[in-house]
């Protein structure tokens, strides 16, 4: 399969304190259409006040919890707790992506993110939890598309920056999951995205 194929190369990027900050980590999994297309799974933030990202799409994980013995078993719990999809029975682990440099939500302290790869082999029922307001499954072919990409404008005290994003229906993928977004497709060149 080409996906393995290339995560035999891949060669992510680990930041070298990330054992010294907060960790967390998230899931990018995908499936295989019936019509041969693959379709990459997207949670929708439940909407709460004092959120910042309340409402925004993102993918299934959190932070590591010291019942967790790596960051990829809290992914794998996390998405489980989140939406209901069990990676450790249904999932294929590929691979993991590059760590991202964040902060909490409410903190400044920093936070390093790790992703996860899997391809999703179980049913298409979900149970999600108070976390989430709805999962969304995109076409790969369409979150690869140069059309597709777009801006968002965000408020900061020292103005507006316009943030890069992908626009599927009313959803906007922006953010960290925009940046693991880009390394997925770039990575995955002969995967076959058409629909």
């Amino acid at each position: 399969m080409a996906l393995t194929r290339w995560a035999r190369n891949l060669r992510p990027q680990k930041l070298p304190f990330r054992r010294r900050v907060t960790r967390a980590s998230v899931a990018l999994v995908y499936r295989k259409t019936e019509h041969g297309g693959t379709e990459l799974l997207f949670i929708q933030r439940a909407r709460r006040d004092g959120d910042p990202w309340s409402g925004d799409m993102a993918f299934p994980g959190g932070r590591l919890q010291p019942e967790d013995p790596s960051t990829r078993a809290a992914a794998e719990r996390e998405t489980l707790e989140e939406t209901g999809v069990d990676l450790k029975q249904h999932g294929r682990f590929h691979t993991r992506l590059s760590d991202l440099l964040t902060r909490h939500h409410s903190r400044w302290r920093p936070m390093v993110i790790t992703p996860y790869v899997y391809e999703w082999l179980g049913p298409s029922s979900v149970m999600l939890n108070h976390e989430v307001q709805q999962v969304v499954w995109v076409p790969l072919s369409f979150l690869a598309k140069k059309e597709n990409q777009s801006t968002l404008p965000w408020r900061t005290p020292l103005g507006t920056l316009n943030m890069p994003c992908c626009r599927y229906k009313d959803y906007c993928i922006w953010g960290l999951s925009y940046s693991m977004l880009r390394e997925l497709l770039t990575l995955i060149p002969t995967l076959d995205q058409s629909d």
